[in-house]
């Protein structure tokens, strides 16, 4: 395995783990490889060092991992507690409860979920008033 840091046309740096070089290779040239910023594929490898291990004596402290790295991560929990406190999570039937909401066929509320990226563009497509939403559900974070 090996982690490349990288970088995307509109500049945000991130970094992700690949089998090899040729898996990122690979997985670039099929636009696998997106900014989980703003979901552009260019996509470019970030001049890296290599990982050096520092002895014990002078390791750094632990950083917080569960505070926001920066504004944007901040704003963006600030909205998933605002959906979490005032929307449903109906999970993987996120699809179809859309769909009975916007017939009539179920009550009227405020509801989150997940759909797979046909039944989005789908729904998109009919009309019904959904969006993507900028993280994942609690289940699915690490």
């Amino acid at each position: 395995m090996i982690r490349y840091s990288l970088k995307c046309g509109a500049g945000h740096g991130f970094d992700s783990w690949f089998k090899g070089a040729e898996a990122f290779s690979a997985l670039k040239a099929a636009g696998q490889v997106i900014c989980p910023v703003c979901g552009s594929a260019t996509v470019e490898k970030e001049l890296m060092a290599p990982a050096v291990r520092p002895a014990r004596k002078a390791a750094a402290p632990k950083p917080d991992l569960s505070a926001p790295g920066s504004e944007l991560e901040e704003k963006i929990a600030a909205l998933r507690r605002q959906i979490e406190a005032n929307s449903e999570y109906v999970g993987m039937n996120f699809a179809a409860e859309a769909r009975a909401i916007h017939a009539g066929d179920a009550p009227e509320r405020t509801i989150h979920g997940e759909a797979k990226p046909d039944e989005a563009r789908a729904m998109i497509e009919e009309g019904l008033p959904v969006a993507p939403l900028p993280f994942l559900p609690a289940r699915k974070v690490n």
